[in-house]
């Protein structure tokens, strides 16, 4: 009869805890005054009545003011449509330019990546302030620097897609001695779709949430207004245009979820 052994320990099994506790010191570090951001727990303890006096004005909005924010409501759903249209516009070919599986020269391609580090290293905030002072106040602005914003984004996200996509139906195009524009209209462009059009949902429910905050620059839409209601204190009407902007948002997550699972 023979004796059953335990199978042997799995090597490695410390790493996880030993990673957790590494991000804890790490963390613990960062916070301590001196050394890190010195954070001040006892402010908050301290202050914390100035926040409680805000959340509660946060919670009563002020209805009569709704019809004030209908058309700067309106010009950041316009803002994010528009930007979200170019900038897939541009993305889907530039993406192409940047996979390693669709753009097989080593120095256009890294060219390409470079500059759309560049583009993604710059906020978009500071993208509208610039514009803002270029072309004035308003939605041009902002849709502008949401295009750039978006296009860092898309090819970034839809690029790595392309290069986890199998390489054996573009290998076989080369074979029969298709040129790499027809390979990729004709191979690669059909993969890429579904992560494309993901993607391109996922950059539109940015790009409501980001017009808002770009108002704060002058670069329209209903950031404008809140620059406006914050400036005075009204919290009531504050709390009304935060509540618009969730339901807006709640609901192209809905719409999005949904159109995603019929690409998949």
């Amino acid at each position: 009869m023979t004796e059953l052994a335990l199978p042997p320990r799995p090597r490695g099994g410390y790493r996880g805890p030993a990673i957790a506790l590494g991000v804890l010191a790490v963390t613990v570090v960062m916070c301590l005054p001196g050394i890190g951001i010195g954070v001040d727990l006892g402010a908050i303890a301290r202050n914390w009545q100035n926040g409680a006096d805000k959340i509660l004005k946060l919670l009563a909005p002020d209805w009569s003011f709704f019809p004030r924010t209908i058309a700067p409501f309106v010009e950041t759903l316009q803002m994010a449509v528009i930007a979200t249209a170019v900038g897939s516009a541009i993305s889907l070919p530039v993406s192409f330019w940047a996979a390693r599986n669709t753009n097989p020269s080593a120095p256009f391609r890294l060219a390409v990546r470079a500059m759309l580090n560049i583009v993604r290293a710059v906020p978009d905030l500071l993208y509208a302030a610039i514009l803002v002072a270029m072309v004035g106040v308003g939605a041009l602005p902002g849709m502008l620097a949401l295009v750039v914003f978006n296009i860092g984004i898309l090819v970034k996200l839809v690029s790595e897609a392309l290069d986890a996509n199998d390489t054996g139906p573009l290998e076989a195009g080369r074979a029969v001695g298709a040129t790499q524009p027809q390979i990729n209209r004709t191979l690669a462009l059909p993969d890429a779709w579904p992560a494309f059009a993901n993607q391109a949902l996922y950059v539109f429910e940015l790009n409501v949430r980001a017009s808002t905050v770009l108002g704060l620059v002058g670069a329209g839409g209903l950031g404008l207004l809140i620059d406006a209601v914050r400036t005075f204190y009204r919290y009531d009407q504050l709390s009304l245009i935060i509540l618009e902007i969730l339901i807006i948002v709640i609901v192209i997550d809905t719409v999005s979820s949904a159109i995603r699972r019929r690409l998949v």
